[in-house]
This record gives C-alpha cells, sequence and structure tokens, in this order.
C-alpha cells in the first residue's frame, strides 16, 4: 500500500486481530483524521492499481490483503467507538506559543506574559515534552547584534522552563536574527510582531 499525506492531516493506520493464516490477507483500516485546527488534507490510498482519494474528515478505506472492500465517510462518534485505545495511544498533537519583547532588550513585552504563562502550563500537563525555542529579531542593528539578542531571548524563555524542573535536554534553543519576520520591512524599521520567541512543545 502507497500513502501519501499532504497538508496539516493525519492518517490512522490500523491493523487488527490476530494475524491471518494468509499474510496477503491482512487486514488494514485507513481513517482520515481533521488536524487540531479543523483543517482537512488528502491522503491517497493505492492498492492493485486502483487510487482512492481520502480528502474529507473521517472518510476510510477498509481492504482485506489488495482488496478494497469498503469505502465510507464515518462519523467521529463512530471512529471513536472502533479505534477509541488507538486514538487515547497518540501522541499529544504540538503545540506553538508566541511571545514578543520590547526593542533591543530581552524582556517580554506586558502582554505577552499571559501567553508565556499558557505555555508553562501546557508544560506542566506533558512534562516529557520536547521543546523548541526559535528567538527573532526586527530589522533594527547589525546582524552580528541580532543573532546575538535572538538567540538571548530564546534563552530567557528557556531559563522560565527550567525553573519548572524540564530537563535542559529536553529543550532546543536557536536565534534567527532578523532573517525571518512575521512582518517584512525596510532595515532599520522597528517591527513589534518580528521581536518574538516561538515556543513549540511536541
Amino acid at each position: 500500500m502507497e500513502v501519501l499525506v499532504v497538508g496539516a492531516v493525519m492518517a490512522l493506520l490500523i491493523y487488527f486481530g490476530q494475524e491471518p493464516p494468509d499474510p496477503r490477507a491482512a487486514q488494514e483500516t485507513v481513517v482520515l483524521l481533521p488536524g487540531a485546527d479543523g483543517h482537512v488534507g488528502i491522503v491517497f490510498v493505492t492498492r492493485g492499481g486502483q487510487r482512492r482519494v481520502l480528502n474529507r474528515a473521517y472518510a476510510t478505506t477498509r481492504a482485506v490483503g489488495q482488496r478494497e472492500v469498503e469505502f465510507e465517510v464515518r462519523t467521529p462518534d463512530a471512529v471513536r467507538s472502533e479505534f477509541g485505545e488507538v486514538l487515547a495511544a497518540l501522541p499529544a498533537r504540538p503545540a506553538s506559543y508566541m511571545v514578543y519583547f520590547g526593542s533591543g532588550v530581552d524582556e517580554l513585552v506586558f502582554e505577552s506574559k499571559g501567553e508565556l504563562e499558557l505555555a508553562l502550563e501546557e508544560l506542566r500537563r506533558r512534562r516529557q515534552s520536547d521543546i523548541v525555542l526559535t528567538g527573532h529579531t526586527d530589522r533594527v542593528g547589525t546582524d552580528d547584534s541580532n543573532d546575538r539578542l535572538s538567540l538571548q531571548r530564546a534563552e530567557r524563555i528557556k531559563a522560565e522552563i527550567v525553573a519548572l524542573g524540564i530537563a535542559p535536554g529536553r529543550i532546543s534553543v536557536a536565534g534567527r536574527g532578523e532573517r525571518e519576520p512575521l512582518i517584512p520591512t525596510a532595515d532599520g524599521v522597528e517591527e513589534p510582531r518580528n521581536r518574538r520567541v516561538e515556543i513549540t512543545i511536541r
């Protein structure tokens, strides 16, 4: 079977029951789940020269060996009822947060303190997660100074996370300087939305 996943989508492959005497008769189900934001991508399922396009939430194919035996769009409740244990065993979806800083400093702006607390609360629930912190600046200052400042901002957030008891080895830190602005500007222009640290918990 060939599966191609495009976009923010998850394909759930479930093999169930005892192994049949003929391995070619293995049962297989593919269910297309929506992303955390409700977005649905596309999965292409190919068996024995036939291709089925799954592009609706909870679209399902079920097959035995190379023979497709069922296609349907199921309800969320039906999927949870049949595959509840499998769904519960899936890892938590990544969570992302963005916090912003004052000009030229590694101090959070007041409005971002609440967002940081939301990220820390998520980490209290998911203490075994890996964390990626990526610091950024606006285009004021030199490339070298912005590289240092972006890394300093990311390290500042790392210190807050380590204070929760999260092992430093679970935290990756990077400074991207002014290379990846959210809001493109000319050189030397202050842009508060570019002075940020992106927090990804996965």
